[in-house]
């Protein structure tokens, strides 16, 4: 696995958001990652022979950076990339001067839940009917990590 990650741009909004529909029952919109480049997030691409394997959306905030959006795509998902990933964002925060990094999970992605726990991070709250689900609205877990 070699991946080479990048600042993600507009031109790459109709792939990245092909991707997240792939991906995701309740996926971003394109309006979303627009929004969030048009912020200032850090916004990354992972490549792997030119195409995305993955990508993720970080908002900082004074002393700490908020991971918004990780995704890999299905077909190489539990191969490393990731943590691949992740491990590039925490060297990123703390290069930003971070010294905490936050994130919401649903409960029930087991996959995601068990990656960043093998990564250090904890629970350390909930957020009540968070996301969109099949059957109204799903908690949130909120994670946390120092950096």
């Amino acid at each position: 696995m070699s991946m080479e990650v990048s600042p993600m741009c507009a031109a790459d909004l109709d792939a990245v958001v092909a991707l997240e529909r792939r991906c995701h029952a309740f996926p971003w919109t394109r309006g979303n990652f627009t929004d969030s480049l048009a912020a200032g997030h850090g916004a990354w691409l992972a490549r792997e022979a030119g195409e995305i394997a993955a990508y993720a959306v970080v908002m900082p905030a004074p002393d700490e950076v908020h991971l918004l959006n990780i995704t890999v795509a299905p077909e190489l998902q539990r191969g490393g990339r990731g943590a691949a990933l992740l491990q590039q964002l925490f060297d990123l925060a703390r290069h930003g001067k971070a010294n905490r990094m936050l994130l919401e999970v649903r409960p029930g992605n087991v996959a995601a839940l068990a990656l960043y726990r093998r990564h250090g991070f904890a629970e350390i709250g909930r957020r009540r009917g968070y996301y969109p689900a099949a059957n109204g609205r799903e908690d949130a877990i909120v994670m946390a990590r120092e950096l």
